[in-house]
């Protein structure tokens, strides 16, 4: 079963096999948390929000259309996040701190730290949709077309979307310092 696609797992678990659900979570928990981790910058309402994207993906396991399977979970955890914060009235979160890879060799770990949190205060003045769209591409890896499929939009639009949401965060970095 390990050998399966994720779609293929998904298309099992739809069909009502349910214990198969266990490999895609071990596959994608950690990656939605991170992602969720990110944009909360609280561990209890990441662990929450994503134990309830397994949950609705499980619930609602008949929706599930043949689509790409990560763009598919990854909607849920985003819908539930947008609900969660828009409910709390409270859409201006700061993020958990950014791992950001400090390519300089002769920065110690104190300028380290601080560079970290100039970039978090940076990410942290973003929009909600611009942060987002930061976190999906840089930190986790996701694909403009993916992030298309997730947003509901194109993939030339998330591209551009991307790029102008980097421009922003260098010109916050670059007034903190």
């Amino acid at each position: 079963m390990k050998n399966l696609t994720d779609e293929e797992l998904m298309i099992l678990v739809s069909n009502g096999n349910l214990d198969i659900m266990s490999i895609l979570f071990d596959r994608y928990h950690i990656r939605i948390f991170n992602f969720l981790l990110k944009m909360t910058r609280d561990r209890d309402i990441s662990q929450d929000i994503t134990q309830e994207t397994f949950y609705k993906a499980i619930k609602y396991r008949t929706s599930y259309k043949k689509g790409k399977f990560s763009s598919w979970i990854y909607t849920i955890a985003r819908n539930i996040f947008s609900d969660h914060y828009q409910s709390q009235k409270n859409k201006d979160q700061p993020l958990d701190e950014i791992e950001y890879k400090i390519e300089r060799e002769e920065t110690n770990g104190i300028e380290k730290s601080e560079i970290k949190e100039q970039l978090n205060r940076a990410l942290g003045q973003l929009n909600q949709s611009d942060r987002e769209l930061v976190i999906m591409n840089r930190y986790q890896g996701i694909k403009y077309q993916e992030i298309a499929e997730i947003t509901g939009s194109t993939a030339g639009a998330v591209k551009t979307k991307v790029h102008r949401a980097i421009h922003k965060l260098k010109d916050h970095y670059l007034q903190n310092i």
